[in-house]
């Protein structure tokens, strides 16, 4: 039978510790010996090197039997009832006794193979934990402290009393996982370690993983000689090349860690993993200066420590946010008071020591509306104008926090003293307007256990990694930080820039509606004195235009000889005028109608709108010999005198602006038009409309006119030749727009145009 190892040995060369495969590591630690066997038919398929020492039984004799060949028939018998169970609980270990040894088995699964992990008793007796007086004092502990700090040192105490380690130390791991120690226990006559912090690249990212998966970890002496794992060389089998060992106690430790703890002047330690969340919040370490082997239950009462530390951690951080938030909450009331009480919050602030607390801020600004208004410690004018411009082009409409400034703004290195961190909310008035909130620099001395920047280096041949020698404390000083937000801070600062807002917005509100009511009393006031002048315009000087005419008439009936040929013809112009200005009246009149008469629909059939317009332009159609052919018009709700105007506008024009050698040809025709096909983009998406064109034969206008022609009194031809006052077209457009359409006009130069009106459908 060949018999080989399965030792990673990729780990000697490792250039990177993230790449480092520390759960497959192919060996375990020399105090107790593992058999890996087949799941189902409990055959030996790995074991270590070491079991003689422990059963009196090589590798030899043991790969590929059955472990009923090396227990006991009975104790294997009920070891595979155990094995079987789905979930295995490790507080409650198997215990095989062989030789009169007792032997703690702990087992997991590991893919297709049950691991079986076995170790003796250290002092051969199995010495079971006093729960409840462990529990006791938790409680004990629980109540008498005060803040989580309190209660990490505490725990920190007693894991050291139940365990008997030299030191024992809490770690919390900050986002980037860099971990300080808060609380310590030890021996007098050690250096402390409190307060140290230790950079991330002491654990990997692949170790704090395997933290996660598996909250115990045991070196009982880093100068152990690791013990490989064998199997059978079969090379027709699968999967026997390699075994996970991510939840093994035994597992060999990577040589960096161990170099590492070497160069700590650590014996032995024990590791406990601190979770929240399923992140790794922290670690229980314990630190033994000289080789030492911890019983199992009394590991697992130092795991119980750490379960009670885990589940009050939450609790406690919870506490002090909620008591933090409270003093927030009342100062984003006071606050929100002031804002709804106060006309000019503004000039306010200056005073408000509220909106610093609700924030905890040391300094506090808002500009709106081309002013800056401060409050606490701010920079210079100059300074915060030039952070609002950043920021809010930076971040529209937006917020951002952030406790370092000078990341996003580089030049925040000058006012870190008063603004290393801020928290910022844009408003949507637009411009640089937004309100601030800013904390001073707090300069730290940050104590770590040797220099970060060379916690793992290439040893001296460049192939392999190796961590520092020295944990000599080496101080950083950070600068152009803050302390961080909370959370509470970040909301209380957003429900008030909130609140503001709609302040401001409500103001604005108020001042358009004051200023939209001086406008409508101005409007009121312009209405009624435009209503006045039309009845000046159609009753009072109607008179003395009727007058006018009536007395041009009877000079110039009288024919006395005694008038020159000079004053009759002044006469007649002056009757002419008196004339042209009676149509200019009734026009206008006809035009202030159509936008003040009240707007009645009724349901009308076009065709005998047309036919009513015709008879009444019979005379004209006869004497110009015109020609009008029409579709047959729908039936549409309309305000029916109005709709009569615009006909009679229309079809007069098509009559009047022809040639003189030429019979004017009318034709009208009519079609279904979808809303977006209206011309301009007048129509509405969705909506069809009744499409009515007039289309002539008569003299045209050029391109340039097509809009200008429904203007008022816009007029193209000299009036000698094509008589009218220009108000015609610009009354054809007020009637379509009482009826929520449009008019479009085309034309040719010389040929023709089509006036075309587009009346909603529904």
């Amino acid at each position: 039978m060949n018999i080989k190892d399965i030792v990673n040995r990729d780990i000697v060369n490792l250039t990177n510790c993230e790449s480092e495969p520390i759960h497959i590591p192919g060996s375990i630690q020399p105090h107790g010996f593992l058999l890996g066997i087949k799941k189902g038919d409990f055959r030996i398929e790995f074991c270590s090197a070491n079991t003689a020492d422990f059963i009196g039984a090589g590798p030899e004799k043991l790969l590929g039997k059955y472990i009923a060949k090396v227990f006991p028939e009975e104790q294997a018998s009920l070891f595979a009832s155990y094995a079987n169970e789905e979930v295995i609980d490790p507080a409650k270990p198997f215990v095989f006794i062989l030789h009169g040894t007792s032997f703690n088995t702990t087992v997991h699964q590991s893919g297709d193979n049950v691991i079986m992990e076995l170790e003796p008793f250290p002092d051969g007796t199995l010495q079971l934990p006093n729960l409840y007086t462990q529990t006791r004092n938790f409680v004990s502990i629980m109540e008498k402290s005060t803040g989580l700090l309190d209660l990490c040192q505490e725990v920190a105490d007693e894991t050291r009393s139940i365990t008997g380690y030299d030191r024992v130390m809490i770690y919390r791991f900050d986002e980037q996982y860099n971990g300080e120690v808060i609380a310590e226990s030890r021996r007098e006559d050690l250096v402390s370690f409190a307060n140290q912090k230790y950079p991330h690249t002491d654990i990997p990212v692949q170790a704090r993983e395997l933290y996660i998966r598996n909250p115990l970890r045991v070196i009982a002496d880093i100068n152990y000689q690791p013990v490989p794992l064998l199997t059978i060389d079969d090379s027709s089998a699968k999967g026997n090349h390699s075994l996970d060992l991510s939840l093994s106690i035994l597992r060999s430790v990577s040589p960096i860690h161990i170099e590492y703890l070497k160069n700590m002047g650590v014996g032995a330690t024990l590791t406990i993993s601190l979770l929240q969340n399923q992140k790794l919040w922290g670690l229980i370490t314990c630190h033994h200066y000289a080789p030492k082997i911890l019983p199992h239950y009394t590991r697992l009462s130092a795991l119980l420590q750490g379960h009670f530390l885990t589940s009050q951690i939450s609790v406690r951080e919870v506490a002090e946010e909620y008591k933090i938030g409270e003093e927030v909450d009342k100062a984003l009331v006071e606050s929100l008071t002031i804002l709804h009480q106060t006309e000019n919050f503004m000039e306010a602030c200056y005073e408000s020591a509220s909106l610093l607390k609700l924030a905890n801020a040391t300094g506090a600004a808002i500009y709106y509306d081309g002013k800056l208004y401060t409050n606490g410690l701010v920079p210079p004018d100059a300074d915060l104008l030039a952070l609002f411009s950043f920021l809010s082009n930076a971040y529209p409409n937006q917020s951002v926090e952030t406790d370092n400034l000078i990341d996003i703004y580089p030049a925040a290195r000058d006012i870190s003293k008063y603004a290393a961190g801020v928290v910022f909310h844009s408003m949507i008035s637009g411009g640089n307007d937004g309100i601030l909130w800013l904390r001073q620099e707090k300069v730290e001395t940050i104590k770590w256990a040797g220099n970060p920047d060379k916690a793992v280096l290439k040893n001296e041949d460049g192939n392999r990694l190796s961590p520092r020698k020295s944990f000599e404390l080496w101080a950083e000083i950070v600068k152009d930080k803050s302390m961080p937000w909370r959370k509470s801070e970040i909301n209380a600062a957003s429900s008030f820039s909130y609140a503001l807002q709609k302040h401001i917005n409500y103001r604005v509100i108020r001042a358009q509606e004051d200023q939209n009511r001086a406008l409508n009393e101005e409007l009121k006031l312009a209405n009624k004195e435009l209503s006045n002048l039309n009845w000046i315009s159609t009753h009072d000087l109607k008179e003395p235009l009727r007058k006018i005419q009536i007395f041009a008439s009877k000079v110039l009936d009288r024919e006395d000889p005694d008038l020159s040929m000079q004053v009759k013809d002044s006469v007649e112009r002056m009757r002419f005028a008196a004339e042209k200005m009676q149509v200019l009246i009734e026009d206008i009149l006809t035009y202030s109608k159509a936008g003040n008469m009240e707007k009645v629909f009724v349901r009308t059939d076009l065709n005998e709108v047309l036919t009513h317009v015709l008879s009444e332009l019979e005379e004209n159609i006869e004497e110009k010999g015109a020609s009008v052919q029409a579709d047959n018009l729908p039936a549409i709700e309309i305000i029916p005198f109005q709709v009569h105007q615009l006909f009679i506008n229309l079809v007069s024009n098509a009559i009047k602006f022809v040639k003189i050698d030429r019979k004017p040809e009318i034709r009208i025709t009519t079609s279904i038009v979808a809303g977006e096909n209206v011309p301009d983009g007048k129509g509405t998406r969705g909506q069809q409309y009744h499409a009515i064109a007039f289309h002539d034969n008569g003299i045209g206008f050029e391109k340039e006119y097509e809009h200008r022609i429904f203007d008022i009194f816009q007029r193209l031809h000299p009036a000698h030749k094509y008589p009218g006052t220009g108000i015609g077209l610009a009354i054809c457009k007020k009637i379509m727009e009482n009826h929520r359409g449009f008019i479009d006009a085309t034309s040719v130069f010389g040929e023709g145009s089509v006036f075309t009106i587009y009346f909603p459908a529904k």
